[in-house]
Formats: structure tokens, sequence, C-alpha cells
């Protein structure tokens, strides 16, 4: 991952770097990491964040009525 400063604007090009973490899900991937997660923790939360993305697939797949 790499962000170019422009002109010194350093805030600017932090915000940018911080925006593409989050987006490609680093962020949330190193928080996760900071501490060790017992498997059967692991497989709940692994079970629930499919659910949510389920929900959410189905919410915009429902959206579209022909």
């Amino acid at each position: 991952m790499e962000v170019t400063v422009y002109q010194n604007q350093v805030e600017k090009a932090l915000k940018v770097l911080k925006r593409q973490m989050t987006k490609e899900g680093l962020l949330k991937e190193l928080k996760r990491r900071r501490f060790y997660e017992k498997p059967s923790v692991r497989k709940k939360r692994k079970q629930k964040e499919a659910k949510k993305k389920k929900k959410i697939a189905m919410r915009k797949g429902s959206s579209y009525s022909y």
C-alpha cells in the first residue's frame, strides 16, 4: 500500500492511508489479532459475520422490484 504526499500535506496523506486501510479491512484485522481468540469464539464470530453479510445481501437483493 502506497500513499504519496503532495505539497507537504502529511495530514491529508494520513487520512487517505487510513481510508484505504479501512476499506481493505486491515484495521479491523489488526484489532482482532491484538489478543488471542479461542477457536470457539472465532467460530461464533465468523458465524455472526456471515449472518450479517447474508442479511445485507438479502436487503440489497430485495430492493430491486421487477
